[in-house]
């Protein structure tokens, strides 16, 4: 007489499917930690990379003044100083592009030149850097034969390396004098 005994098979199915499940269990939660952390990593890099981005802005302290040849003349060029913002890296000024525009001028792209400017599209700052607490005025040439009253200009200062670009509006007040605050 032979017997069939199954219940010790039972329980050995049952260990094996258990311990199926643990391996299973162990393999996906291993790529699901890895999947993680690879994000994490991604995540922390572009907040580093946001971070240094945003803090490598360029500070306008003080007014910005526009010079004219002559009284109730257009505006021929603008200075204005600059600094950085606390605890960001130095700025590389000969480098750094500034657009303007007006009412009646495109836009066009002004660079930096090591002299004082003397004809349209350049710009002039008084060190080629800016870092720490460093405070850097810089003349802006504006193109012929420049910005009558009642004009508003639009400058763009966009700093080499990646970092915000500052938009700045001014505009010329109804009467001019040789120095005018912009508003």
């Amino acid at each position: 007489m032979l017997r069939n005994h199954e219940e010790a098979f039972t329980g050995l199915e049952a260990a094996i499917v258990l311990i199926a499940f643990v391996v299973v269990a162990a393999v996906f939660s291993y790529v699901v930690l890895g999947a993680g952390f690879f994000t994490t990593q991604k995540a922390q890099e572009t907040v580093y990379k946001a971070v240094e981005q945003s803090t490598t802005n360029i500070l306008i302290k003080g007014g910005v003044y526009g010079c004219a040849t002559y009284v109730n003349g257009p505006i021929t060029s603008v200075n204005m100083t600059l600094a950085v913002a606390p605890g960001a890296p130095s700025i590389d000024l000969s480098n750094m592009k500034i657009i303007y525009s007006n009412a009646t001028t495109q836009p066009m792209t002004m660079t930096y030149v090591a002299v004082t400017p003397t004809a349209g599209f350049t710009f002039y700052a008084s060190k080629p850097s800016i870092s720490g607490d460093d405070q850097v005025t810089v003349w802006i040439q504006l193109p012929a034969p420049g910005a009558p009253p009642n004009t508003e200009m639009n400058f763009e200062l966009r700093p080499a390396g990646g970092g915000a670009p500052i938009p700045l509006s001014r505009t010329v007040p109804p009467y001019t004098g040789i120095v005018n605050i912009l508003r």
